[in-house]
Formats: C-alpha cells, structure tokens, sequence
C-alpha cells in the first residue's frame, strides 16, 4: 500500500497561451461564462499536480532510507532512483510515479512502499503566477498567492497611471480551454470602495487595464 503526497497543480502551458492570446479582445464573455469562471476554485492548491522536467522530487521508500532520495527531474523527464535507475517523471501525478516506482522496487524488496513529495516545483514558474499589464505604473509578473485580489494586484504594481480607465479593466481566466474575458471597475474600486468586482485571482490569471480614449 503506498503512502503518496500531491502538491500544487499549475495550468498547462497552452492555456497560458491561449490567455494571452485572448487578451487581444476586450469584449466582455457572455454572463454564463463568467459566473462559470468566478465558481473556480482559487486556491493554489490541487490534488492532481502534474510533474515536469526542472521540478524536484523526494522519492521515500518506506524503511530503506538507502532507497530514498532527492532527485531533480530531468530535461528529458526522467529521474534516477536508486536500484531502479532512470524512471520516467515528468507527465505524471506523484501517486503515479510512486505506483511505477513501487512495481520495479517490487522486484528487489517485499512489498515496496513509495511516497513521492514535490519539493520544487520549476516546471510551473510560469504557470502559477498571475499577471497585471495596460495602464498601470509598473505592469507585472507575480508568484499566485492564495487570497491575492484583484486590488492587490494593481496596489503591487503602483497603482493606476493617470491615463488609465480603470472601469473598463478586465480580467482573463482559463476555462474549459478558452479565455473568459471579465469585466474590473477597478474605478469604483478605488474611489468609491465598491468591491463587487475585487475579485480573487486564480493562477493564470491576467489583468487588463486600457487606457482613455482622449
């Protein structure tokens, strides 16, 4: 029986990509999209992390402290585990590693038991980071931290420049492998302390913020 841990989950590449792409448009998504976007979960916490090549991993055998070892996965995906050699890594949750792992230990040792802990997680810098561009003082990239709010995104990024129209910002969030565009009065927020739309941001998140039409 294994004894498995699973930390964050990151969105794919492709999705990032496919937000920055839909960030070209300012054109709010229809009501039923945003209200599906808004029930996400914010959290950065998964249980389904998938595992890529940079990340670095902890491969515990229960009582063989010889088997065990910290191991970074490999450009080519793979890590080396001790008896074992190279076992493929990136593409799979931890529960799955640890299941390989355990069948080829199976052939050395009695009932193999693996834990498997991501202890960094370099395939997901990128992914698990949200964003806020446009009219700010300092646009910027930042690390996703649970509870982050829209305000404090732009509050990070020195607030609003003087030509920024703040009521029509908007806000990309992955779904179902498209882009939900929706709509920030970051205005109203600022000025009036209406925070209907200070909304918590999800990794992956992206903000817009146009400037005025002079």
């Amino acid at each position: 029986m294994s004894r498995k841990f699973a930390p964050l989950k990151g969105l794919s590449l492709m999705l990032v990509s496919a937000l920055i792409v839909g960030c070209a448009s300012q054109s709010p998504s229809s009501p039923e999209k945003i209200q599906r976007a808004l029930a996400l979960d914010t959290s950065s916490s998964e249980e389904t992390y998938v595992i890529g090549a940079t990340d670095e991993v902890r491969v515990s055998v229960w009582r063989n402290q010889d088997l065990s070892a910290a191991v970074p996965v490999r450009p080519d995906g793979k890590i080396s585990v001790p008896l074992v050699g190279d076992v493929q890594a990136s593409g799979r949750t931890p529960e799955q590693l640890a299941d390989s792992i355990e069948q080829s230990l199976a052939s050395y040792i009695r009932e193999p038991q693996v834990s498997i802990v991501v202890t960094s997680m370099g395939s997901h810098e990128f992914t698990d980071r949200v964003r806020v561009t446009g009219a700010v003082e300092q646009p910027m990239s930042s690390p996703h931290r649970d509870g982050m709010t829209v305000l404090d995104m732009v509050l990070g990024a020195g607030g609003l420049s003087p030509f920024a129209s703040g009521n029509n910002a908007m806000l990309y969030r992955p779904l179902d492998q498209e882009v939900v565009a929706i709509p920030v009065n970051l205005n109203d927020i600022l000025e009036r302390g209406d925070i209907k739309t200070n909304y918590t941001l999800r990794p992956g998140d992206i903000l817009t913020i146009p400037e005025r039409n002079f």
